[in-house]
């Protein structure tokens, strides 16, 4: 595997590294805006029946004489009384009818939702959610069209690609003129987000040399917790919803024009048997990390000899199906997705109900934001030293224990609560960190971004599947908990049969992995050889 070594000899981390990775991570921001956008676009302002058209306000004795009132006092959402009442009689539910000519909501706090716009509420609550699974929907829809897509086309196109479908889909679901061409919209740019987010990854990755490839991860990481708190802000100063709907999709027009100057990825026309044009990206890559002579040693015939291997092996690039029918990769691929399930399961079963939290909408944003910095920082750390696999089931487990433990915590205990789903979403937000960056790893690069979009594929099942599991809640409240805590601590065990990659090269081919396999389990042969040695000669010792 020379490609290391090419990469160090054009300039290893230079100028080019710097101003790619910056402007391919860039987006990000915004992207996390995007996966948690509903928390404010489709918050439930407080709201309550309006009266009848012919109603009399000022000889009914005001609007609380049609409104009943729940066991706390408030006025009831989805009835009202079919004749004004008063005093004890505002009690009773007796007499009523649901709300026919529609709701009156407090704009205080959201002034304009798609809740209050289209009326998502009573009957037509479940609309709501709707909106976000088939959001998520389209992730999943991305993860498997773009990935494969990538590795026939490249990371650069398809990234072109992805920022132009998120502006132009995100612009026009905030002029919607309907409740289904919103949804229509919000699927596809929820399509391109998980392509960019997959090609992000990896189109950093294949740039950077071997002992870098931890920091990348950890830098689109804390870019990702960054884009949480602006989500707060931007929502805080931009309350009304078409409008912030705009603000986090109209800044990807700017990305799609300059993405036109990204450089494709060297190892991804190498794998692609495209010599000439891996010659010509990293000869401009030289020339901008000023290595003008290094770059002029390389030739068609260096990097014939240097990759020989990826020329013979790689010219044909692997389908979605090599994952399961290559005993290898259908290893990886089983393990990976029951780590990239339990992760998104269990984190949007926490992140996406903020409003049942009892506190402030923005900021519960902002502390589930905050506490991804340390818990990503503590991960970083045992990712470099400890290596990705002991992070990654750390991660998951403890993600796992602090929901559980939250399952048996008494409800009137909310600052106990609260604190540990704020711990353990630290800890699933480390647990995607990692994972983004092991799965890049392990797969080879003739199927990595096929990889990776399966991987992303199961996770987006994973975020489907979870406001399902929150409906079991109308069985027994804690139920959700007990299953969203299960889950992680069941699949953490999976990273045991998965290999460390820290300080490894990258994989280019399926014969890497393989032989990989075999160098390590002939290393353990020869350890166990010498250690039978000094028993061998002991035993000829005391028999003579």
């Amino acid at each position: 595997m020379a490609f290391n070594d090419l990469l160090k000899q054009v300039g290893g981390v230079g100028r080019f590294q710097l101003i790619q990775v910056t402007l391919v991570v860039l987006p990000l921001i915004l992207m996390a805006s995007h996966n948690t956008l509903q928390n404010f676009t489709a918050a439930i302002p407080p709201h309550h029946c309006r009266p009848p058209a012919h109603a009399n306000l000022s000889e009914d004795g005001a609007l609380e004489a049609w409104l009943p009132r729940d066991r706390q006092g408030r006025p009831e959402s989805c009835l009202r009384f079919t004749s004004p009442r008063s005093g004890t009689e505002a009690n009773s539910t007796e007499d009523t009818e649901p709300c026919t000519d529609g709701w009156i909501y407090d704009n205080s706090t959201f002034p304009s939702t798609i809740v209050s716009e289209w009326n998502l509420v009573c009957s037509h609550r479940a609309l709501r959610q709707l909106a976000q699974s088939l959001f998520m929907v389209g992730v999943l829809l991305g993860a498997m069209v773009f990935g494969s897509l990538a590795d026939r086309l490249g990371r650069r196109k398809v990234l072109i690609l992805n920022y132009l479908q998120t502006a132009v889909s995100g612009t026009c679901a905030a002029y919607a003129p309907n409740f289904p061409v919103y949804c229509a919209f919000r699927l596809i740019s929820g399509m391109s987000l998980a392509s960019i987010s997959l090609n992000c990854m990896t189109l950093n990755v294949e740039w950077m040399p071997i002992h870098t490839r931890a920091y990348v991860g950890t830098l689109i990481g804390y870019v990702y917790s960054l884009g949480q708190f602006l989500l707060a802000g931007l929502a805080y100063a931009v309350p009304h919803w078409r409008h912030l709907q705009l603000l986090v999709s109209a800044p990807f027009f700017a990305f799609f024009i300059y993405s036109w100057f990204f450089i494709e990825s060297a190892r991804w026309y190498s794998s692609s048997g495209r010599l000439d044009l891996t010659l010509k990206a990293l000869q401009r890559v030289a020339q901008i990390n000023g290595k003008q002579e290094e770059g002029a040693k390389l030739s068609m015939e260096v990097l014939r000899t240097s990759l020989q291997k990826e020329l013979t092996m790689g010219k044909s690039q692997a389908s979605a199906m090599e994952l399961l029918r290559c005993p290898t990769l259908r290893r990886l691929f089983l393990c990976l997705s029951m780590l990239w399930f339990a992760t998104s399961f269990a984190y949007y079963g926490l992140v996406m109900d903020l409003q049942n939290f009892g506190v402030s909408i923005y900021l519960i944003q902002v502390i589930f934001g905050a506490v991804d910095l340390p818990a990503k920082f503590v991960c970083f750390l045992i990712i470099n030293s400890l290596g990705r696999r002991p992070a990654q089931m750390a991660s998951l487990l403890l993600a796992g224990i602090c929901i559980l433990v939250n399952g048996v915590i008494p409800q009137d205990q909310t600052i106990v609560r609260t604190s540990l789903a704020v711990l353990g979403k630290g800890c699933l937000a480390a647990s995607f960190n990692c994972i983004f960056l092991y799965t890049s790893e392990l797969y080879p690069t003739v199927i990595r971004q096929t990889g990776l979009g399966m991987g992303s594929m199961m996770a987006r099942v994973g975020s489907i599947v979870s406001p399902l599991v929150s409906m079991t809640a109308e069985l027994y409240p804690t139920i959700p908990l007990f299953i969203y805590g299960a889950v992680p601590v069941v699949a953490s065990a999976a990273t045991a049969l998965l290999p460390e990659t820290l300080g490894q090269p990258l994989p280019d081919t399926v014969q890497d992995l393989e032989g990989r396999r075999r160098g390590k389990r002939r290393q353990q042969q020869q350890e166990q050889q010498k250690q039978m040695v000094p028993l061998r000669t002991s035993a000829q010792k005391n028999g003579l």
